[in-house]
């Protein structure tokens, strides 16, 4: 089993994952609410560049050399994407997340890393595959990437209209009638479907459907880990927009390594 860990900066705290021992990273709480990424990297490794974005609940995954050329020639302060890829060692990348899914990603070759904000759009929309994809263009292997997703609102408390739990399930399912897609992601074990009484809806798992899409890419599932916490339900670490309707975020991030060479690390 995966092991998560509580740690605390400045008195507060914040969760790692064994998963992604080698590099520096964090699922930060919202006590840390308002400090932002260049602030949160020091708890993390001072000397690393620092990146986020302007998040849009797309599928778009930037470098930070992408997010620099776009910010000197546009007026714009953060780039638009949710998602980011080191190209470099000592990258800090930087994702928000209020109820929505944030990733982390490392690869134990290379020690490249990726941040992406994972909700129910983006993972409809397949963003963790698109970086994955991009993640091997840059020299990744399938079997040298590890995975976590930290909190986000769990499947029991997160009624969704049908038709958008058909949207979601088509990125693993491939049906084109919504009728279908739902009745196959019930059949699956350990769907991520779970039944309302509400008359058009169900509870909706986003966490697991970003598992099963990795699942179908190739990656191994001891090599995925989900966070045993739910934003909507833990309100003394994680603010839930569904429960608060507060536009308050959690940041969850990873720095980039040089090749990790550690011999005992599989």
């Amino acid at each position: 089993m995966h092991t998560w860990h509580w740690h605390n900066w400045e008195g507060l705290p914040y969760l790692t994952c064994n998963l992604l021992k080698p590099w520096p990273h964090g699922f930060f709480t919202q006590r840390f609410w308002p400090r932002l990424p260049h602030e949160l990297t020091e708890a993390l490794q001072p000397e690393a560049l620092v990146y986020r974005l302007k998040q849009v609940h797309g599928n778009t995954v930037l470098t930070p050399q992408e997010v620099d050329h776009h910010v000197n020639i546009s007026d714009d302060d953060l780039a638009l994407a949710d998602g980011l890829i080191s190209h470099q060692p000592l990258q800090a990348v930087w994702v928000a997340s209020a109820d929505c899914t944030p990733v982390l990603i490392g690869d134990v070759k290379t020690g490249q890393v990726a941040a992406l904000h994972a909700g129910w759009r983006g993972t409809a929309a397949k963003i963790v595959p698109a970086a994955i994809n991009r993640m091997q263009a840059h020299g990744s292997n399938l079997a040298d990437l590890r995975v976590a997703m930290g909190p986000a609102i769990a499947g029991e408390v997160y009624q969704v209209a049908v038709e958008v739990a058909a949207k979601i399930g088509s990125s693993i399912i491939p049906h084109n009638e919504p009728e279908k897609i739902i009745a196959a992601l019930h059949d699956l074990p350990n769907s991520p479907l779970l039944s309302d009484t509400e008359p058009g809806k169900v509870r909706l798992d986003v966490r697991r459907v970003n598992a099963l899409q990795l699942e179908q890419l190739g990656v191994s599932l001891e090599h995925i880990a989900i966070a045993p916490y739910c934003t909507f339900q833990t309100p003394e670490y994680f603010f839930s927009y569904r429960r608060e309707q507060q536009k308050k975020v959690q940041w969850s991030g990873i720095v980039s390594l040089d090749d990790i060479t550690q011999p005992n690390y599989h």
